[in-house]
């Protein structure tokens, strides 16, 4: 389109930034605006600049595509005169009591604009801000704004909303241009707070606004039109032209464009109400209807060219009769063009990388540090005269130096030398356990040598992209703040995740504004996963695990949804344009960015109280390191805090040492269960752990399926246990490799290999292509000058599918490795054959550096379960989750140990190990409603040997040691020891001690008279008291020994783990709850338990609730039914049978 108006928006919203406000990706908004015949369009979100990044990649998409097109940037921010006198108010407003009950605490990333609420007087002191459009002229401009949105988010400035001020504009207004805004902006903000006291008020306040502006701005200082059909819109716009007249400021027109075409209109309406419900709140402008059309609303936010913008004008303008000056209009439309061309550069952000200066020691370069290091490295491990090591290393080192990665290997080294301070780190984790610079700095612990592990498969030297060394520690968050804390808050960033809207709540929340019959849409959300499921699969080959299919697949497989999509179109027309729609902002699990000044680089925001990047990098969207920001991922591995726990207990069990510190653990660690310490062939580990079957906190073997083909395959060595963990994901599963694998390592003597190459890369796998290392290396020693570069690339071009270039490079790395075959006496058939294995494995092979890096921490396990077994189970049960604590005991208790309730005498606050190596005792940490400090008074005074000890003892400090403390330990049983012959039951003796707490010791002996005839607890208050108070369900109470060894002995299996085949479960009912069909047909849904802790519902048809009782809290089995949409199901409760 050519338009003759020449216009560019200046101020305009996306979903990303403004979500549930704006709608849509900046890309969408972008496309719009070309095609609409715009050649540039600013992004100006709500207080951020979170879709700045989105903006930037696209704008090098359609520059690579030929489309001249100037993304302009800028943020809405919202102003206030002084935070200072704010924060005043503020504090003032807390301090009053009313008041403080409605202060939100919350602090989130984005936030949920109220158009109704910015467009009026802003009366709370809480909520006041005004809006102010900023943009960027150049690089030092979009510096600046980043500095503002970084500050607007501190502590000081932030309340529901970032704010900046006149002080902090002044600051940082270099290069910056800003503009009035919309009914919520500054102008507007007058007019609100003074049209009752009539136009000379508002004036007055106009004029002493636009004087702040202009001493901050000069020239780069605009009035902001807007045409809609809002009467006080213009109003307001004939005060801000009569304030330009005077105070000679120009004039723009604005489209403040909200959603990326003129048709979107009706999801941006149903986009917004979608955010207000899921605040579970509602705005001041929202209705339960969607509005009938346009008319109703009064206004079009979409990119507008000069044209729709002229015709905006003199459609509003004549439908709320207001007459204006043509020309000074249409200058206001043209302004903007000669803003976006003239006043403001062409450019993108500065993407230059940024890591921190401080990992670099004074006097060197960072490839001169880096190099120092990993030399003193090497001497560490008496490797200094090892030429292959050497040789290595310099290889390595050129490579990280050419690339320029020194700085970033530095700053990594800076994080793990911190973390192995206060914590154990794990051996390594992905490809980087392939460099033995990573190895010699400390940073991985595998060495790469030893175990035939490639470098270019973690960095090659014709890649382009950084490295990515994922890093396990046993605690990241308390690393994290230490890092922060230590190198600075501006230097240390974690990443922001944005969550989106998904399939299922979406089609739920859409229905709901609809007045869609809640069944209806139950029924398809429901089961469209599992009927899309199998056909998703079947299209992708997989026949074996879990898949989840996509959006796509699910829209395409759904036999239920398609139906349900064809009788409600609209519904389906804003699933497809609201599916994916940013959601929220939280934080990435491990990953955080390090580098100088961060908030001068990027427009920090901040989630929860926790300065986050405005920009993510994930599996999704990689929008960091582009912009020159490096993500580095410290993530959490529950199992290296299971063996922190471990050596605690055996140092003081074993090593006399009766509080050790961390120094100490570390001390242990390193000098028996470090890889290159710890007897990794150790064969009574493999056969007492791998090979019987005995899998307590084992790492990776906690399916049952990888325990049975790990006891099957017999692994023998580390590789072995790599191979195994390797094979056992869904690919190779659906190939069958597990079968064929055990097959070839039960007779070895059965494998051909063909040449002695091959036999040299994949004897260890029996002559399977397992790892994709494998593929690299048979590539590189069969190929004619294929180099392990080259090789390590072919690995990822096997795996894509397409034409041209990626077809090309394949078709020349082939033709070389046919003829390097034929050089080596290779036919050309078996070469094409060899190539067509590849091809095959390339897509089930797997990280050799990975495998063997997770099997050395399986491997540490089985040796601390092997010769440390109690040390090992206290520590099992103290890491494991709340939801699998119950399966753990069970775990704990078929290994021989008895398992002991809370008691005051001997529970601790980790689980505790008796003299005699065979009890295990539940801490009194894990009992709800039991404090820290309560604990702290109980452990300094024990033991007590009569209830009175633990009564009236003068230097337990009773406000701490309460009574709800009493309480909790005492209907839990953990004072039956204290219990004597003055008590009937253990209810007599809750209500004498702590029902009705006796401050007295003659108070005690009223209160044990007085309940004397208490009935006990009954069973079932018994087991509630336990399941709610420690978390654990009592099973010892509910199912005798004989009952559990009988249901072993005919193989029925648990409930979680049904067998379809048998159709045969037990289970113990928790809860039974009457429902009734759409028809009013009673059924029960029985909410189960079993040994496994898992909770599964089951449902009853066809009950006749006045004889069909079921009994919670005793022991069934039963024949069900299972199916994919309901789960469990019976027809008939005879069917099931109460045991013993």
């Amino acid at each position: 389109m050519n338009n003759k108006i020449p216009f560019v928006g200046l101020h305009a919203h996306s979903g990303v930034g403004s979500p549930f406000d704006g709608l849509g990706y900046p890309a969408e908004h972008m496309d719009y605006a070309y095609n609409n015949g715009s050649d540039a369009l600013a992004l100006t979100d709500h207080g951020n600049q979170n879709g700045l990044s989105w903006q930037v990649l696209h704008a090098k998409k359609m520059h690579a595509e030929g489309k001249e097109f100037k993304p302009i940037f800028g943020v809405e921010a919202y102003f206030l005169p002084s935070v200072k006198e704010w924060r005043k108010e503020y504090e003032t407003a807390k301090a009053d009591k009313k008041a403080k009950k409605k202060i939100d605490t919350s602090r989130s990333a984005t936030t949920v604009e109220d158009e109704g609420a910015s467009k009026q007087s802003v009366k709370n002191i809480l909520n006041r801000r005004r809006h102010l459009i900023l943009l960027a002229q150049n690089q030092t401009g979009l510096s600046n704004i980043f500095k503002l949105v970084s500050d607007s988010f501190s502590p000081e400035n932030f309340y529901r909303f970032p704010r900046v001020d006149y002080d902090l504009l002044q600051e940082h207004s270099e290069g910056v241009i800003a503009s009035s805004a919309c009914l919520g902006g500054v102008y507007a903000g007058n007019y609100w707070e003074n049209r009752d006291a009539g136009s000379d008020a508002v004036m007055k306040a106009m004029r002493e606004t636009t004087e702040r502006m202009q001493d901050i701005f000069g020239d780069r200082w605009y009035g902001e039109l807007q045409w809609n059909n809002i009467s006080d819109q213009h109003e307001l716009n004939q005060y801000i032209i009569r304030t330009s007249k005077e105070c000679g400021f120009k004039l723009i027109s604005t489209a403040d464009s909200h959603y990326p075409s003129p048709t979107a209109w009706k999801d941006r309406e149903l986009y917004k109400r979608l955010g207000w419900l899921g605040k579970g709140a509602t705005a001041s402008w929202m209705t339960a209807e969607l509005p009938a059309g346009l008319e109703e609303i009064g206004y079009e936010l979409y990119p507008k060219n000069g044209e729709q913008m002229w015709e905006s004008y003199q459609n509003y303008s004549k439908e709320c009769e207001v007459e204006y000056d043509d020309d000074l209009v249409m200058k206001s439309i043209t302004e903007t063009y000669h803003i976006a061309h003239n006043r403001i550069e062409s450019f993108l952000p500065d993407n230059t990388v940024r890591l921190p200066e401080f990992v670099v020691p004074a006097g060197h370069t960072a490839d001169s540090a880096l190099t120092a290091v990993c030399i003193d490295g090497l001497r560490d491990f008496n490797l200094q005269e090892n030429q292959e090591y050497v040789s290595r290393l310099k290889e390595e080192l050129v490579v990280i130096s050419e690339r320029g990665f020194s700085k970033y290997f530095l700053t990594m080294k800076a994080i793990a030398d911190k973390a192995n301070e206060v914590q154990i780190t794990g051996p390594g984790r992905g490809s980087a356990a392939g460099s033995l610079v990573a190895y010699v700095l400390g940073i991985t612990q595998i060495d790469p040598i030893k175990y035939n592990l490639l470098f270019s498969r973690f960095l090659r030297k014709d890649a382009t992209d950084y490295p990515d060394i994922d890093y396990d520690v046993s605690n990241p968050m308390e690393l994290k703040e230490q890092l922060s804390e230590e190198w600075g808050k501006n230097k240390v960033v974690p990443i922001s995740n944005f969550n989106t809207l998904q399939l299922r709540s979406l089609i739920k929340d859409i229905a709901k504004l609809y007045d869609i019959p809640f069944l209806e849409v139950n029924n398809v959300t429901s089961k469209m996963i599992y009927e899309a499921m199998p056909r998703a699969k079947q299209k992708h080959g997989i026949k074996a695990g879990v898949y989840t299919p996509t959006f796509d697949e699910v829209m395409e497989f759904s036999d239920s949804l398609k139906s349900f999509l064809s009788r409600y179109p609209t519904v389906a027309d804003h699933v497809n344009t609201l599916y994916g729609q940013v959601r929220s902002v939280s934080r990435h699990a491990g990953g955080v960015v390090i580098g100088e000044d961060l908030d001068k680089h990027m427009p920090l925001i901040n989630s929860g109280g926790v300065t986050q990047t405005p920009w993510s990098e994930g599996q999704n969207v990689r929008h960091l390191e582009p912009m020159g920001f490096i993500k580095f991922d410290i993530l959490g591995l529950s199992t290296l805090k299971m063996i922190e726990g471990a050596i605690y207990h055996i140092l003081q069990r074993h090593h006399d040492v009766a509080e050790p510190t961390f120094e100490d653990i570390k001390t242990y660690y390193n000098d028996k269960l470090h890889p290159d310490k710890i007897n990794l062939k150790d064969q009574k580990v493999y056969d007492n752990i791998f090979h019987k079957g005995k899998w307590a906190g084992v790492f990776q073997f906690t399916e049952k399926g990888a325990q049975s083909f790990c006891k099957r395959a017999r692994p023998k060595s580390i590789v072995d246990i790599s191979a195994i963990t390797s094979i056992y994901r869904p690919g190779p599963l659906s190939a069958n490799v597990h079968e064929l694998y055990v097959e070839a390592k039960e007779n070895p003597h059965n494998v051909t290999y063909g040449h002695d190459i091959i036999k040299e890369v994949t004897k260890e796998t029996y002559g399977f292509l397992i790892f994709q290392e494998q593929i690299a290396l048979l590539a590189h020693k069969l190929g004619k000058d294929i180099s392990l570069d080259e090789a390590n690339l072919l690995r990822k071009l096997l795996t894509k599918k397409g034409t041209g270039k990626v077809n090309e490079k394949k078709r020349a790395i082939r033709r070389k490795f046919i003829e390097g075959c034929e050089l080596k006496g290779i036919s050309e058939k078996e070469a094409e054959k060899i190539w067509q294995r590849f091809e095959y494995f390339s897509g089930y092979g797997f990280n050799k550096s990975h495998a063997v890096s997770y099997s050395i921490i399986s491997y540490q396990c089985a040796w601390l379960l092997n010769y440390y077994p109690s040390e090992w189970m206290a520590s099992f049960l103290d890491k494991e989750p709340e939801s699998r604590k119950e399966r753990a005991i069970n775990i704990a208790k078929k290994e021989g140990f008895q398992v002991e309730p809370v008691n005051i005498n001997e529970s601790g606050v980790v689980w505790e190990i008796s003299d005699d190596g065979k009890r295990l005792i539940q801490p009194l940490t894990s009992l709800k409603g039991l404090g820290d400090k309560a604990i702290e008074q109980i452990i300094a005074h024990r033991p007590f040997n009569t209830v009175e000890e633990l009564l009236y003892n003068k230097e337990i400090i009773y406000s701490k040691l309460n009574k709800k403390a009493l309480d909790v330990l005492a209907r839990v049983g953990a004072l039956s020891s204290l219990m004597d012959e003055r008590f009937n039951n253990l209810k007599h003796f809750w209500l004498s001690i702590a029902d009705n707490r006796p401050k007295t010791k003659k108070k005690l002996n009223e209160n044990i008279e007085e309940n004397k005839d208490a009935e006990d607890f009954t069973r079932d208050e018994y087991i509630e008291n336990k399941v709610n108070i420690s978390g654990i369900y009592p099973f010892d109470l509910v199912v005798r020994e004989d009952i559990l060894q009988r249901i072993e002995f005919n193989c029925i299996p648990t409930l979680s783990n049904f067998d379809k085949d048998l159709g045969i479960a037990w289970f113990i009912p928790r809860e039974v709850i009457k429902r009734k069909t759409a028809k009013g047909r009673t059924y029960y849904v029985v909410k189960t338990l079993d040994t496994n802790s898992a909770m599964v519902d089951i449902r009853c048809w066809g009950v006749n609730p006045r004889k069909d009782k079921i009994y919670i809290n005793r022991p069934y089995m039963a024949r069900l039914k299972f199916e994919e949409q309901w789960g469990f199901s019976t027809n008939s409760l005879g069917q099931w049978k109460m045991l013993g």
